[in-house]
């Protein structure tokens, strides 16, 4: 196999090669370096690339699986975090001129047990400033989109978004509040896992709302998602919000039979007048609606009527968390935020108690809907954006009051299973028109709480019979 063609191997196939030792940990790791050499400066995914350490832990790795200690489906394999994962002695940054000197002291708990399974980190992955879904606000410049580089990745974890749809790396993660693992899955045509809260750990993360937050994976296939998520999973003791519920092998029960699964399909989320749904997204959902039936599911409509306000409820919460977590750095470095962060976090030091407070009360009453829904159905179905990614304004400031209200509505797609803590899947689910430069479109699939597993396997059997999946974005 060329050097070049390692990058295009997903992490279930790159596996295979490494512990038959037909590829070495050092030859991959070198393949990566170079296409990220050779391709990052378009899509600027990267704050950090760890060249020489990277190195060093894959002639370290090939040597134990050459003595005959593997480790498992991520021994040797490259991946990248989001930079505001803490990395021992590398810099995270948040993507934010205040903390671009500040180097940890340890490692995020996701990042050790990457590194106890194998994995070989890369590098730290550009983000929204401080987690806050704003594409053009990172310290660093945007990262852009491989399908269309004026498009944006999605938000914040941005550069976990462009990194793996652009082969810059084995896998990824990412950190989802609103939708940040979902989004930039939906806008690059990839798997992206939102784990139930309280699933991973979050120790070593620097938070943008505490009661939201969560790490999970960026894949570019549903199986490198499973080994990924299989990986960071299970309770923390350093985290006293991870629950100690036992964690399957995700990887090894993925499958193709649905029977007898039931699938609800939450028909205020198809709405195209309501939330602006794309017809082509609609089109798409109701052709894998089709092929899920032919999976053996059973397939029923779900009324959720608080879904479409869920977006103005997750930025009202999380907006005044986030500006809660370091006050005095609005207070004392105002210079210092981009301009649209700066903006962000001054409305939400405005947003009154009582405001704060009745989201939190929707917050409940949306959570309560999702449950009762779950005991109808096993699975929830929906598309995970109105539309393909957009193209990014890269002019700071509001561009409307319309495009402020567009982009509330636009939240209620991911802010369902933000509010509820359930898990949830983003995958492809079809293409736009070749007319419009054949952009990705995606299906969002939401299971009960700590089903990631069942979630997993419907993805899988989705995916097998489709192949989205397999497309490549013209970045070269």
């Amino acid at each position: 196999m060329l050097p070049e063609e390692i990058p295009f191997l997903s992490v279930a196939e790159l596996s295979g090669y490494i512990k038959k030792k037909e590829i070495t940990p050092v030859e991959t790791v070198r393949a990566y370096l170079e296409r990220i050499e050779r391709i990052d400066p378009k899509l600027n995914a990267y704050i950090t690339v760890l060249a020489d350490q990277a190195e060093h832990d894959a002639e370290l790795a090939g040597r134990e699986i050459a003595s005959g200690n593997y480790l498992g489906p991520l021994h040797g394999i490259p991946v990248a975090i989001k930079d505001q994962i803490h990395s021992k002695g590398v810099r995270t940054t948040d993507a934010s001129k205040i903390r671009t000197d500040f180097v940890p002291a340890e490692d995020a708990t996701v990042l050790s047990k990457l590194k106890a399974a194998g994995a070989i980190l890369l590098g730290k992955l550009n983000m929204s400033e401080f987690a806050l879904g704003d594409p053009i606000s990172s310290a660093f410049g945007p990262a852009h989109n491989p399908w269309d580089l004026e498009r944006n990745p999605g938000t914040s974890s941005t550069g976990s978004g462009a990194a793996t749809a652009g082969f810059l790396c084995a896998t990824s993660l990412g950190e989802d509040t609103g939708g940040s693992i979902r989004g930039p899955a939906a806008n690059c045509g990839l798997v992206g896992l939102r784990p139930t809260w309280g699933r991973v750990s979050r120790y070593g993360v620097d938070g943008a709302c505490w009661s939201i937050d969560t790490i999970g994976p960026i894949s570019r296939c549903v199986a490198d998602c499973a080994i990924t998520i299989g990986a960071i999973a299970g309770f923390d003791a350093k985290d006293k919000y991870t629950h100690q519920v036992p964690v399957p092998n995700y990887y090894e029960n993925l499958g193709n039979d649905l029977t007898p699964l039931k699938i609800g399909v939450v028909k205020e989320l198809m709405d195209t007048d309501t939330m602006g749904t794309n017809p082509e997204v609609v089109s798409a959902i109701n052709t894998a609606i089709e092929i899920f039936a032919g999976l053996g599911a059973q397939i029923k409509e779900i009324s959720l009527p608080l879904a479409k306000h869920t977006g103005a409820i997750v930025r009202t919460i999380t907006h005044t968390e986030r500006v809660s977590i370091h006050p005095e750095w609005l207070r004392e470095r105002p210079q210092d935020f981009h301009h649209n962060t700066r903006v962000a976090f001054m409305a939400g030091n405005l947003i009154p108690a009582q405001v704060y407070y009745k989201a939190q009360k929707l917050r409940a009453l949306v959570r309560h809907q999702v449950l009762e829904a779950f005991k109808d159905v096993d699975l929830l179905i929906q598309p995970t954006s109105s539309g393909p990614a957009n193209v990014m304004n890269l002019e700071p400031g509001v561009e409307s009051l319309e495009q402020a209200k567009k982009a509330l509505v636009e939240g209620g797609f991911r802010g369902l299973y933000s509010l509820s803590g359930a898990p949830a899947l983003s995958i492809p689910c079809g293409f736009t028109s070749p007319g419009d430069g054949a952009l990705p479109l995606a299906m969002q699939i939401a299971g009960r709480h700590f089903e990631e597993n069942t979630v997993l396997r419907a993805a899988y059997a989705y995916e097998q019979a489709t192949t989205w999946h397999n497309r490549r974005p013209p970045i070269s």
